[in-house]
């Protein structure tokens, strides 16, 4: 019998589980709870992506199925889809786009000095958009066409690695030349400059 790690544990353990907290404390994210803390939401919505789950309903069926191993993948408390839809709707989003912005400048660091196929010293980019179609009755702040409703996700990668610096989600009409006006993209591209700036020096 195999007694070591599962492999979703294995790769959660890879966590900076210290900035998560203090990510979480940030936006006190977790006021009077007692169970499904914010990690747990965390380890619920991993899994989701990287096994391909659909539906939170899909989400709370592969894991029950496994309640046995839950606690040795890291949860402390079983999923409830109801549970997982009321975190995900009232918990601070802001908690997990710094957390994912801590991963990234991780990652960064790993992929700095990859190749890939041209010979820069400088980081170079790219910027991508991906449509999501959705329903309009559901989601009417995101208009695209007269029968149904989309969003738009706007990525800039950092090619060395594909590592994703820069993402603004938008309705399903802004043209991604829009991008360059968002606030946060300046200041991005305003710290970009400056490290250019750093390493030419």
């Amino acid at each position: 019998m195999n007694t070591g790690k599962l492999v979703f544990a294995q790769v959660m353990a890879h966590l900076p589980l210290t900035t998560f907290r203090r990510c979480v404390a940030r936006y006190d994210g977790e006021p009077k709870v007692k169970h499904f803390t914010c990690l747990d939401q965390y380890l619920c919505m991993a899994f989701a992506q990287l096994t391909y789950r659909e539906s939170l309903r899909d989400i709370e069926a592969c894991l029950r199925s496994q309640a046995a191993k839950l606690y040795h993948m890291g949860f402390r408390s079983t999923v409830a889809r109801n549970t997982l839809a009321n975190a995900n709707s009232v918990r601070d989003w802001r908690i997990h786009a710094d957390f994912a912005q801590s991963l990234i400048s991780i990652a960064r660091k790993l992929y700095a000095e990859e190749s890939f196929g041209v010979d820069l010293s400088n980081t170079v980019y790219a910027l991508d958009a991906t449509t999501s179609d959705l329903c309009l009755s559901v989601f009417p702040w995101a208009p695209f066409r007269s029968t149904k409703a989309a969003v738009k996700m706007h990525t800039l990668l950092d090619l060395r690695g594909n590592i994703p610096s820069f993402i603004h989600i938008s309705d399903g009409k802004w043209h991604e030349v829009n991008v360059f006006d968002v606030p946060l993209w300046k200041a991005f591209h305003k710290g970009t400059q400056r490290r250019f700036m750093q390493l030419s020096h």
